[in-house]
């Protein structure tokens, strides 16, 4: 461990004994080949700490409800410690080479994919997706990575022809200085790497919130990148869960930070981004969906039902991507929905653990409840249950559901639902789809199915988001664009997201 001299007489990490007793206790609760990995501090100034307050936040295995383990419940105090010393970091990792950033990044990519057994398992654990989905997400996490070490050795600057014979005009790319990073649970490691490698890769320094009920992922990742050889104070986390009030708020308002990037909710989104425009920092944000999946008349059914199946209820639904709101052309509802459900029917809820599981727990039991009012709702309102219908009493399951002849008013169609929940209503024409498709005050991702090639062009331009996945339910790459219109966010990540984290500096030369 490294021991910078200004943190060597801090109280926070002095306390061995228990810090030994405690990674005992979490290598039995998680069983990873190396335990190591396992970090129930936070991270700051390149030493693990405890909250000043000793308090703890308790992190539960969905599946089992049980706790897995803890993790420091910090505050405004080590917040602001936090920034200061991404502060204190930036000048010398602002300075390294593009070539020296991409070399320290793909030894994380490496070191990620070497472990992917351990950092499969704690996503699976503390999230509930099965073994086979954190599995893939960790090959996901880990693109990200790899996509900005090669991006970071192509930030290329400009020169821009002038009218005037004795003047030269040039850009460059600087990075924006610190920057805070929020992410949400439903990935809990791709969510973080998508943000920090396009932050590392452009020569900034950062401070990572990640979402109290999956912060191990975050911390494992943290631990790796301080193996690859990212230097102390480049990568801060601080994990709170009361507090994150005053922390979200300093993460935000903090004039040191120049650049916050989030992920979550449309709610918290519009607080952050109010914060935020305080200093008028740059901002990126992907904030909520609510996706339209439309099944034409010409479709090929069975590829239409493979692509709903992976676009609905992947990580039991669960995705910001995923489709919500699911519309069919009366000519093949029928065959769709029975389709469908012959497909659903087949899935095995559980423990992600378990090799037989093919979907697991929703995060918490208020996502189970919020499903549940959307079944209860559209019900109400007219729909059928095809399928499920119910939770599993006592516990973070929730069936998976069919319902049919879904109204227009029912609160599905207009809230985001995170959970195993489809939504199937009938259309007879492209209008009417396409109105039905936009009417939503958010505009992450949509799709459709068709085999008519105008009709394909046509729709994807007319769909009011900013992803749009043609014949296909899958459309997540490291080496995309994601991002939305409306109110589902600001900017881009992934893909050219490297962008974000650089300003363009003009440099005009004069009397040549």
């Amino acid at each position: 461990m490294r021991l910078p001299p200004l943190l060597l007489t801090r109280t926070l990490f002095t306390r061995p004994t228990i810090h030994l007793r405690r990674m005992s206790s979490a290598a039995a609760a998680f069983g990873l080949k190396e335990a190591s990995l396992i970090k129930t501090q936070a991270f700051i100034a390149g030493q693990w700490v405890d909250a000043k307050s000793r308090e703890t936040i308790s992190v539960i295995n969905p599946a089992t409800l049980e706790e897995l383990g803890t993790v420091p419940e910090m505050g405004l105090a080590e917040t602001k410690e936090a920034i200061d010393a991404a502060e204190k970091a930036l000048p010398e990792w602002s300075k390294t080479t593009a070539k020296q950033r991409h070399d320290v990044l793909m030894k994380f990519f490496k070191l990620m994919q070497e472990h992917n057994d351990d950092l499969s398992r704690l996503i699976t654990l503390e999230n509930g997706k099965t073994l086979t989905e954190a599995q893939g997400e960790n090959a996901y996490s880990a693109s990200f990575l790899e996509w900005f070490a090669e991006e970071a050795v192509r930030t290329y600057g400009t020169h821009i022809p002038s009218p005037f014979p004795n003047v030269r005009n040039v850009t460059i790319k600087q990075p924006v200085g610190v920057v805070s990073i929020l992410t949400p649970w439903n990935f809990p490691s791709a969510m973080i790497t998508r943000k920090l490698g396009a932050a590392l890769a452009a020569g900034c320094t950062t401070v990572i919130k990640p979402p109290p009920e999956t912060p191990f992922s975050c911390l494992a990742l943290v631990e790796l990148a301080r193996r690859a050889g990212v230097p102390d104070g480049v990568i801060n986390v601080v994990t709170t869960l009361k507090n994150v009030g005053e922390v979200g708020k300093e993460m935000c308002e903090s004039k040191i930070v120049k650049k916050v990037s989030f992920t979550g909710s449309t709610a918290v989104a519009k607080l952050l981004a109010t914060m935020s425009a305080s200093t008028l920092k740059k901002v990126s944000i992907e904030a909520g969906g609510n996706a339209p999946f439309i099944v034409f008349d010409d479709a090929n059914i069975d590829e239409a039902v493979a692509g709903a199946i992976i676009c609905k209820f992947r990580t039991s639904g669960q995705t910001c991507v995923c489709a919500n709101r699911i519309y069919v052309h009366s000519s093949v509802y029928a065959e769709f929905a029975s389709r469908l459900a012959e497909k659903v029917a087949a899935f095995k809820i559980g423990n992600g653990m378990d090799k037989e599981t093919t979907h697991g727990p929703l995060i918490h039991t208020r996502a189970v409840k919020k499903v549940q009012e959307h079944v209860d709702d559209a019900v109400a309102l007219g729909a059928q249950v095809l399928l499920g219908g119910k939770s599993v009493p006592d516990s973070s399951f929730f069936n998976p559901t069919i319902l049919t002849d879904v109204p227009a008013e029912a609160r599905i169609n207009r809230e985001e639902t995170f959970g195993p929940l489809a939504a199937l209503t009938k259309f007879e024409t492209e209008e009417e789809v396409i109105k039905l498709a936009n009417d939503t005050e958010v505009g992450l991702a949509g799709y459709f199915f068709s085999r008519d090639i105008g009709r394909v062009w046509r729709v994807a331009e007319k769909l009011e988001v900013g992803m749009v996945g043609c014949n296909t339910g899958l459309i997540s790459q490291a080496v995309i664009p994601f991002g939305g219109i409306k109110e589902s966010g600001l900017g881009k990540e992934g893909g050219p997201g490297i962008e974000e984290y650089l300003n363009t500096k003009l440099i005009v030369f004069g009397g040549l």
